[in-house]
């Protein structure tokens, strides 16, 4: 009897994150569910049914009454064989069919094959909700049965129910698959963008050291500086300008606009905390120490200096003594 392939529709994981081309075992995108092809004599079949994560194509081995169990071949042993739930079997398959599956364990800690596709696997990063956080950690709604377990050591932050995380999948010690906030590895140093660029990102850490490291488009690796992002929270959806590529490829990233853009309305701001919180003399100028500066305007050194000579130019302010002042005009 011919063999029959069945396979699931999923992302095609082109341009995996990290590592610019797609992970060998993930497999591209199929047809949709339930569409046959009588090529299967050429399909490429995995040595065993044991790859938890991954995508496979696994051949009917024979049915039960609570499923079809599936194996590298017909001949292959029981204990090298995984359960298809019976609700997941496609209408009409038959021993010796061919079905795109995906390996994880289920409640019961048993390796379990489904054709359904997960949000986001190995190797890859996704935005995916709390559903519950308990005493071992949060679980994240990632499109099958078994929520995917985020541990409590492997988030950046602390996490509640109804949230979305940046996180990606990963196959733990014990072979149970979890998720970890830690992306860094996972995001590449190969985007498209250049300077001057307008990105979208997901702010995944904060260091006191380097600033706040962001997800661009859930792929690339970007950093906004220290003196940049004192406020920004993990989690946070961010549109940022891209400042420069560094020589890695990773992106630099600003929140702010091109400087030019950005020094009328810093002018702006300085003007009225100077009008509002000093009565129109500040008691320090551009020569001030940058955390003085920020903890005042939250602008760096820079920004500040920029927006000063602005306003001294429009005739806005004097500068006397150490001090800024407001003019009547």
């Amino acid at each position: 009897m011919e063999k029959r392939h069945y396979s699931e529709k999923r992302n095609s994981g082109a341009g995996r994150p990290g590592h610019g081309a797609e992970k060998p075992g993930y497999g591209p995108g199929r047809n949709a569910a339930g569409s046959v092809k009588k090529t299967a004599e050429a399909a490429q079949i995995p040595a065993a049914a044991k790859d938890v994560g991954t995508w496979q194509d696994l051949v009917i081995v024979h049915f039960e009454t609570f499923g079809a169990y599936l194996g590298k071949d017909r001949t292959a042993p029981k204990e090298e064989q995984v359960l298809l739930p019976k609700k997941q079997v496609p209408e009409g398959a038959e021993a010796g069919d061919i079905l795109h599956v995906f390996l994880y364990r289920d409640s019961d800690d048993r390796l379990i094959a489904t054709v359904n596709a997960p949000a986001v696997i190995p190797g890859e990063v996704a935005s995916l909700t709390v559903k519950e956080v308990t005493k071992i950690g949060a679980f994240l709604d990632w499109g099958l049965e078994k929520d995917l377990l985020l541990p409590y050591h492997e988030q950046t932050k602390k996490v509640k129910a109804g949230e979305s995380v940046l996180v990606s999948p990963y196959v733990d010690k014990s072979g149970r698959l979890c998720a970890t906030m830690n992306v860094y590895p996972y995001l590449s140093s190969r985007s498209p963008y250049h300077a001057g660029q307008t990105v979208q990102g997901v702010a995944y850490e904060k260091s006191n050291n380097f600033g706040v490291f962001v997800a661009v488009d859930g792929k690339y690796s970007g950093r906004i500086p220290k003196e940049e992002a004192p406020d920004v929270e993990i989690g946070t959806t961010l549109t940022l300008r891209v400042s420069r590529v560094l020589p890695d490829g990773r992106l630099s990233l600003s929140l702010r606009q091109n400087a030019y853009k950005m020094m009328e309305e810093d002018g702006k701001k300085i003007e009225r905390i100077i009008r509002k919180e000093y009565d129109g003399v500040l008691p320090f100028d551009d020569k001030a120490e940058p955390e003085r500066i920020r903890k005042v305007f939250g602008l760096s050194k820079a920004a500040f200096k920029r927006a000063v000579g602005g306003l001294l130019k429009e005739e806005k302010i004097i500068l006397e003594d150490g001090t800024i002042s407001l003019t009547d005009g």
